[in-house]
């Protein structure tokens, strides 16, 4: 939310899938904090799909995550005329650890999904959290009772012929990849790794929205700003692949990869093996020849008209 427009793209998704049942909303973890407003646009998104009481939190560490503000995300932010979002800044919001705590508690047992588009900051210190007046338990402890899988964009490129380690954006870039090696050695429930939508092309179909609304204007201001693009050249579509796959599973456009594991070195990034296996561990790739019916597909579902929307 700021760094990229597609994180803008998978909440329009995830509120569709919610729109038709196919998913519950617990709340929503923003956990940069370089770019301090990205609650304001994560709350906005709420409030266009009519769900403004989907709790959100966010890192109160405001030195760490991309620190670029790509797509105007202040200005979108403090709009809040426009976009009726309460929260504007990240310390508007319950701080992230104290809200998945909060959230987890409050589920069944193995129940949740866990999905990360961005950075592994905030799952890590959920994991590593202590028993605290909230509940008796540990992080780790909570995650084992109520977290079903974690579902992760990450490892980009990390199943190769090469056999290569890659340092990808969301597990490595940004100081991030300390917590990414604790996660892949210390996760104790199912993980899928998504390596998907680089290039689906998603951002077209947000044209026919009303000016000003607010995943148009956020994908208008970062194709603008970075690329000097318009809304048509669109944008590849990562974060977006993996909520369709935390929701739907592979489905026409996905495939999982036979056994093997994630291995991760603080040098050489994320490599994929199948000479070893861990069986928490598996591997999500794009099929062949999809990406073009796999942009139709996400394109109509991000611009659908929502539900019970309260903004324009």
């Amino acid at each position: 939310m700021g760094s990229d427009c597609d994180d803008v793209g998978a909440m329009a998704l995830l509120h569709h899938f919610a729109d038709q049942g196919k998913v519950e909303i617990l709340g929503v973890i923003y956990s940069s904090g370089k770019v301090p407003y990205g609650v304001g646009i994560i709350d906005a998104i709420n409030v266009y799909y009519g769900r403004p009481e989907i709790p959100v939190g966010a890192s109160h560490d405001l030195n760490f995550g991309d620190p670029k503000d790509k797509m105007h995300a202040e200005k979108l932010a403090k709009d809040t005329v426009a976009y009726k979002n309460k929260l504007v800044h990240n310390h508007d919001a319950m701080e992230q650890t104290a809200l998945n705590r909060k959230l987890l508690i409050q589920t069944a047992d193995n129940s949740v999904t866990y999905i990360t588009i961005g950075h592994t900051k905030g799952l890590y210190e959920l994991l590593k959290s202590s028993p605290g007046s909230d509940s008796p338990l540990t992080g780790l402890e909570l995650v084992t009772q109520k977290v079903k899988r974690w579902v992760a964009l990450g490892a980009l490129g990390a199943s190769n012929e090469e056999g290569v380690g890659v340092k990808d954006w969301n597990f490595f870039r940004n100081n991030t990849a300390s917590y990414t090696d604790y996660l892949i050695d210390h996760f104790p429930k199912p993980t899928y790794f998504v390596d998907a939508g680089a290039k689906v092309f998603t951002g077209e179909s947000l044209e026919a929205l009303s000016p000003g609304n607010i995943l148009r204007t956020a994908y208008r201001d970062w194709l603008w700003n970075v690329e000097s693009k318009r809304i048509k050249d669109q944008r590849p579509s990562w974060d977006l692949a993996t909520v369709y796959y935390a929701v739907i599973g592979p489905g026409e456009f996905l495939q999982e990869l036979g056994p093997g594991a994630l291995t991760f070195d603080m040098e050489e990034g994320s490599r994929w093996v199948s000479d070893k296996v861990n069986p928490l561990h598996h591997f999500v790739l794009q099929r062949k020849d999809v990406d073009k019916a796999f942009a139709v597909k996400l394109n109509s579902a991000i611009s659908a008209s929502p539900k019970k929307s309260i903004a324009k």
